[in-house]
This record gives C-alpha cells, structure tokens and sequence, in this order.
C-alpha cells in the first residue's frame, strides 16, 4: 500500500482525525500537505512528525469555508509540484443547537465548512486529476450523517450531503480512474470526548455493539485503504466506522 510520491492534501489535520490521517498517508510514502485554520503549532507539529519519521510534508493554511482563498491555495500546491494525487476532505465544525432555537448563522456555517469546503476543494483537484488520469478522493462524513441526531440538524444535513457529492462525483471522474468515496466515523476519541463525566461516556458506549470508542487512527486505516492500489475498484462507496453502531 505504498504512496511512494504521491501528492496528498489533507483538510483540517492539526488534529484528531485529520492529524491520524495525515500521519498515516506519511508514513505509507505521500508528501502531504497540512492544513490547518486557527492551530498552525498543531499543524508543525504534523508535519515535524512525519518529517522525523523520514516522510515528507508542509503545512497550508486555508480555511475551506473561503472559496476564493481555497482555490487560491490549491493553484499554489499545483504550482509549486505540479500534482495533487490525493484529497482527504475532512475539515469540519460543529454549531449544536435544537432546530427550533438554530440561527440562520449556526446552519450557514456548517453547511459552509462541512458540505461547500469539500465541494470547493474537489473541484479545485478534479480538473488536475482528469488530466493525470489518477486520483483519490475521500470525503469524512458521519455516523450522524446517515442516522441524524436531536439538535444537531445542520451537522447532520452536510454530512449526508456528503453522501450525495461522493456518489454523483465518483460518477463523472470515474471514467478519468479517479475514486471518490468516504467514511463515516462513529464515536472517536477526540480532546472532548476525553473530558466527558465517565457516566456520558458509559451511556454512549452502552449504544456501541463493540463496547468501546474508536480511535482517530481506526478512521485513517480506512482512509489508507480507499486512497491504495488496493481499492483502485472501489468508488462511490462508505466504509462506516463506528463500532456496529450504525448498520446501513
């Protein structure tokens, strides 16, 4: 499962998720870019990792829900090495709050972040990987996603609009042997959920057939294999990643 050269940007890696995947990708031989918002110490650090692991990476900061700024960040990477092989959308935010009390600020944030990055950001590597005819794209959607969640509408509504951008664009580039597909976490073990009463975190554990969290790096296992060789007949698909909470 080498990545032996290949050019891989990863959305939102300063950490959880993001930093296991962009750890992963290093580790397997990609040159991976780092992108962060708000924690560029977080995202050095990333990239120092793998940099000391003998891989290769830099840090990018863009923030996804900025169109104009994305597309700007992206000609660079293109300028500057002439390829991008890999997108790992993954960027996202939370704004909670129950429908009837959710301001118009609190939707158009999420959808912006979680639904319009990742289409700003696929577009901005598609027309790249049409002319390489080679690439991968992975989209991180959500448990919440394909089974919703009380008071959490909006976050619910980009992630499985996710599922629909995978779907309808692993159709147009899969002609050009590009794959787009996604997966869907279930509840991982971040800062906050570390910093949670033991009984919440009983309770959600109790909904888990597994009994257990999942880790940041079980989510970039699946990622490693949807971005290989070994799934160059894979697209348009999710890998669910929760523990058997959801089974869709």
């Amino acid at each position: 499962m080498s990545l032996e050269g290949k050019i891989a940007v990863v959305t939102g890696a300063s950490r959880g998720i993001g930093r296991a995947v962009a750890l992963r990708l290093g580790a397997m031989g990609a040159r991976v870019m780092v992108n962060y918002v708000s924690r560029p110490e977080a995202a050095r650090e990333v990239a120092e990792e793998i940099r000391a692991s003998g891989g290769w990476a830099e840090i990018c900061a863009f923030n996804v829900a900025d169109s104009g700024v994305t597309e700007a960040a992206f000609k660079k990477i293109l300028d500057d090495h002439g390829r991008i092989d890999i997108l790992v959308n993954n960027a996202g935010i939370t704004r909670d709050g129950l429908l009837v009390k959710m301001k118009d600020a609190q939707w158009d944030e999420v959808l912006a972040t979680n639904l319009k990055g990742a289409f700003t950001c696929t577009k901005a590597v598609s027309r790249a990987m049409m002319k390489q005819r080679w690439g991968r794209i992975v989209n991180i959607s959500s448990v919440i996603g394909f089974a919703g969640n009380a008071g959490q509408a909006n976050y619910a509504a980009a992630k499985a609009g996710l599922v629909g951008l995978t779907r309808s664009v692993a159709r147009e580039l899969a002609p050009r042997n590009i794959t787009v597909n996604g997966v869907a976490p279930g509840y991982i073990v971040t800062d906050m959920t570390r910093d949670l009463p033991e009984e919440i975190n009983e309770k959600i554990r109790g909904e888990i057939p597994l009994g257990v969290l999942g880790e940041a790096e079980d989510v970039a296992g699946a990622v490693a294999y949807l971005v290989s060789e070994d799934a160059r007949y894979v697209t348009g698909q999710f890998i669910h990643v929760n523990g058997g909470m959801y089974m869709g």
